[in-house]
């Protein structure tokens, strides 16, 4: 599998800069990240919502009658805060997940939430916006960062995965706190995007 180019130029760098991960991206491969997705800001932020606490098999499937109900695609802001939560709720939302897309969808609409300026602003005003909804914490706005505003410089500290990985990685007594996460992460800064897609798959080797 051949790397794009925004994940070759990080994995270069982290092979240089600690000889302990290249032996990890060795064992892993090729790393296929670009970090752009096909959705809208809208719809991506929506299909996280979605996707929180449910396997990816059942929450493509709610995600995908949801999109049904807009002709397959993802609805706008308008579109969203005009469909009444039983509506979302039959096409498999819960309550609470309904209420947290109304609530992104207002505040998308009034202008609290400045989507249309998220290419162009940095990671901690993104974060910054999302935070204001209802149902998006920290860690929901680092995937949205990375996995569709491709920023090639997010820890997600708060991942129990790469918690894991770097205990595992660095054979630490026990497991790392978000704060220690962070700090540990620092040493693969710009690229820790690139670096923690690898601490997850390095979960998927033999010890």
């Amino acid at each position: 599998m051949k790397q794009p180019n925004s994940a070759r130029q990080a994995v270069a760098y982290l092979k240089r800069a600690d000889p302990l991960f290249g032996e990890v991206i060795r064992r892993v491969g090729p790393c296929p990240w670009t970090g752009r997705s096909d959705h809208t800001h809208f719809g991506y932020v929506l299909r996280s919502v979605v996707y929180q606490q449910l396997s990816g098999k059942a929450a493509a499937t709610i995600f995908g009658r949801v999109q049904a109900l807009y002709g397959g695609k993802s609805p706008t802001p308008e579109q969203l805060a005009g469909t009444p939560i039983p509506k979302l709720r039959a096409a498999g939302l819960s309550g609470r997940k309904a209420e947290y897309a109304h609530d992104l969808a207002e505040r998308v609409r009034s202008g609290e939430i400045l989507l249309d300026a998220f290419d162009s602003i940095s990671d901690d005003e993104v974060l910054a916006n999302l935070v204001r909804v209802r149902g998006i914490g920290r860690w929901t706005g680092q995937m949205v960062l990375m996995f569709h505003l491709a920023r090639p410089d997010v820890f997600p500290e708060l991942d129990l995965g790469v918690q894991k990985a770097l205990q595992r990685l660095l054979r630490l007594r026990k497991l790392p706190s978000p704060e220690r996460t962070a700090t540990l992460g620092k040493r693969w800064a710009p690229y820790r995007t690139v670096a923690a897609w690898y601490l997850w798959r390095s979960l998927e080797l033999p010890e």
